[in-house]
Formats: structure tokens, C-alpha cells, sequence
């Protein structure tokens, strides 16, 4: 992506602002830097990473670049896999993302004539107020529904209108089931789905939008850096716009943290170039995805995004293999009868290791698909799972985000 030099004075004068707080993260961080050096972008470049790991070790609010009394709210990491990382807001950086999102409704085609239905979750999370805030700086009539109660949910729908579905994947896939199970398709008055939070596979996506009848849209954010709502795609798929009014994007090699070319295949790193609670230089993502070259169909000159198709850290191994989820996502759409819901299991069996791949199909022979799906698997991947076929609707389904990989071995 392309550093104005706009961008790269307002970077210069963050980072003269965060290295000047006393003890503060960034004048630790770069303690020793001279800032009056940084004179180009591959100055820029030379400047250390921010990673989870490093959010985390100032937990609860050493992040925090502004005095306490001008933190309006916080929101959180979920925590899971350590200790959560708290990121405050200030007033401005609230209605800069609401902002954003406003944008991402309106490149969807969202105005104030329609009634937006949010089920992700509220609280410490940022989806759920990420997407309520913008609709409601749009001028649109929100349901802040947050997930489960999929009756309530239906309900809603139906009596009161619901013309835009916010969701995560899964969670839209669930509804989807339903809804089809019950015939209420030509009852409701839904026309958008507006998908984040979790990755997901072409195979969802395309059962989501026939079984619904709508236009699916994907919503792109993480919690450290706003929330939901800092990029979407627009009408003709081709990417996801991000607002580089508010943010500067690189894509590096995950293993050498070289930055690479637009057009190629890397990890998402951002740079906040308006935050003011807490501003982020250089963050490492995770998320795997390319800068798209030139400008889109639809004529917005925000750069876009490819769909993000893994995570750097979700890489693992199976008999000296690597793969991702999204490999494994890409065999299964190549297969006919087969649907878009699957999970993992890894364990060691009779002292070696074994992987498992559960999916759901939607007819023919179980055992001839699974045969092709480890033969497909195997020319694609380079090793031979276990596969085992199910009816649709066996597998768990989820209100939130999906698991899909289980390792046993830990």
C-alpha cells in the first residue's frame, strides 16, 4: 500500500507523541530509537513489530496513551488463550469507528429506510456495539438482538421486518437451517447479511446467500484495532475496502517479517493513524490476506483486502505436514454432495498420529465421498486423513464462532 506523505507525517507525529509519554508502552518499546531519523518509509520498516504477546503484558491498562479521566470504555480480547488484552477508547476514537462503520453499511447499500437485526454479542466484546453504533450513526432502526434465542430471533424477523441480518458465519448459518427448515424464506422482508467476526469458506457463503435469497457482504475488524467496521466489501466480492484515512496497511512474510509487494500473499500488520486511546504501531494481525492492486468496480478509492483465508498462528502439522483450515475448506468445496460444515480431530492412535476430518453431506453414497475426499486431500495436501460422512445438521452448530479444529495430541 501506498505511504502518502500525508500518512507518513501523521505516523512521524504519532510516534512522537507515544514516545514521549513517561513509561509509557511505545517509549519502552522504542526506547533507544531516534525518531528524528525515521526520514522514509524503509526507516519506518526497521521500526519493531507490536504483537499480542506485547498487549498482553500490559495488561490491565499500560496500553492506555491518553490520561485515565479521558477513557469513555473499554473493550477486551476474550482472554482464552492468556491473559486479555484491554483496549481503551476515548470519545473520539467511539465516534471515529462509528464512522467507519457507517461507511461499511453504506457500501453495502444500508440507508436509514432499513431495519438492521445485530446478533452478535455485546459487553467487553466489540462486535455487537461496533455494529449498533454505526447503524444507529447511519439513522436506521437497530434490533440489538445479541446471539441465541433463535425463536426470539425469528420472531423479530418476521413481525417486525428485518431487512439486514448482522452475524457471524456460523451463527447465520444456523438461522439459515431454521429458517429454511420452517418455509419462512417468502415470509421475511431480509435483503443483506452483513458476515464478520470469523473466517469463512466460499462453500457457507454460497449456501447462505441461495437458501436466503440475499446479498452477503463481509465485515472486517479485530478488537485491538477498533472492533468490527474497519473495512467491507462492496457489491461486485472483489475485496474488502479499508478506510486508509484511519489506517495504514503492510503485508509482510510471517516468518521473515519482510514486507512484501501489493498483490502478494502475506500477514495483515496496521498502523492506526488516528487512535487516540490506544494507538498501534505496526501490529501483527495474524490474519492472512494480500493488498488487491488498483481500484475497484465500484468506484470507492479505499484500498481493498483479499477475503482473510487463515491465520498465521492457526498453522499446524500432522505427520510433518502443514496446513491450515482454509486448505482443508478448499478441498471440500471441489466435492459435490459434500456441504460447507466440517471439524477436525487430531490424536495419537496405537502410538501415531491421526488426523480425522468430520463433514456433512447433502446426499449420495457416504462412503464413495469419503473416499474422495481423502483422495482429494491427499493429491492436494500431501497426506491422507480419516474421513467420516454425516447427514446435514449433525454437527454442532454455534451462536458465536465456530471450532473447527480439535488437537487431541496437547
Amino acid at each position: 500500500m501506498e505511504m502518502t506523505e500525508q500518512t507518513f507525517e501523521t505516523i512521524k507525529r504519532l510516534i512522537c507523541r507515544l514516545t514521549n509519554i513517561e513509561n509509557g508502552f511505545y517509549a519502552n518499546k522504542f526506547k533507544g530509537t531516534d525518531v528524528a531519523s525515521i526520514k522514509s518509509r524503509e526507516d519506518f520498516e526497521k521500526l519493531p513489530f507490536t504483537d499480542k504477546a506485547d498487549l498482553r503484558a500490559c495488561y490491565p491498562l499500560g496500553l492506555s496513551a491518553v490520561p485515565k479521566e479521558d477513557i469513555v470504555r473499554i473493550h477486551s480480547s476474550s482472554g482464552t488463550t492468556g491473559t486479555p488484552v484491554i483496549i481503551p477508547y476515548t470519545q473520539k476514537d467511539v465516534d471515529d469507528w462509528a464512522e467507519m462503520f457507517k461507511r461499511c453499511y453504506e457500501i453495502a447499500g444500508v440507508n436509514k429506510s432499513d431495519i438492521i437485526q445485530i446478533t452478535p454479542g455485546y459487553g467487553l466484546w466489540t462486535a455487537g456495539i461496533g455494529f449498533q453504533a454505526g447503524a444507529e450513526k447511519l439513522g436506521a432502526m437497530t434490533i440489538p438482538m445479541g446471539p441465541g434465542n433463535t425463536e426470539k430471533q425469528l420472531s423479530f424477523m418476521l413481525d417486525i421486518g428485518t431487512t439486514v441480518l448482522c452475524a457471524t458465519s456460523s451463527y447465520a448459518l444456523l438461522l439459515t437451517e431454521e429458517i429454511t427448515k420452517r418455509g419462512l424464506r417468502d415470509k421475511l422482508s431480509l435483503k443483506k447479511g452483513i458476515i464478520g467476526s470469523e473466517r469463512w469458506g466460499e462453500k457457507t457463503r454460497s449456501r447462505i446467500r441461495s437458501e436466503l435469497g440475499i446479498e452477503l457482504y463481509d465485515v472486517y475488524g479485530l478488537t485491538e484495532v477498533y472492533g468490527p467496521g474497519i473495512g467491507i466489501s462492496c457489491k461486485y466480492s472483489a475485496g474488502m475496502h479499508c478506510f486508509d484515512d484511519y489506517l495504514f496497511l503492510e503485508i509482510i512474510d510471517p516468518e521473515t517479517g519482510e514486507v512484501l509487494p501489493d498483490g502478494e500473499v502475506g500477514e495483515l500488520v496496521i498502523t492506526t493513524l488516528k487512535k487516540e486511546g490506544a494507538p498501534l504501531i505496526r501490529f501483527r494481525t495474524h490474519d492472512i490476506t494480500r493488498i488487491i492492486p488498483g481500484e475497484c468496480q465500484c468506484g470507492c478509492k479505499h484500498p481493498r483486502i483479499d477475503t482473510i483465508t487463515g491465520r498465521s498462528d492457526d498453522l499446524f502439522k500432522v505427520k510433518g505436514v502443514n496446513m491450515f483450515p482454509a486448505q482443508i475448506e478448499e478441498v471440500l468445496k471441489d466435492i459435490d454432495g459434500i456441504s460447507s460444515e466440517y471439524k477436525v480431530e487430531i490424536d495419537h492412535v496405537n502410538g501415531k498420529e491421526q488426523m480425522t476430518v468430520m463433514f456433512e453431506c447433502s446426499g449420495g453414497n457416504y462412503a464413495e465421498l469419503e473416499n474422495k475426499f481423502k483422495a482429494k486431500f491427499k493429491a492436494k495436501i500431501g497426506m491422507t486423513p480419516e474421513a467420516k460422512a454425516f447427514k446435514l445438521g449433525t454437527l454442532l452448530r454455534s451462536e458465536k464462532k465456530t471450532k473447527r479444529v480439535y488437537d487431541k495430541r496437547i
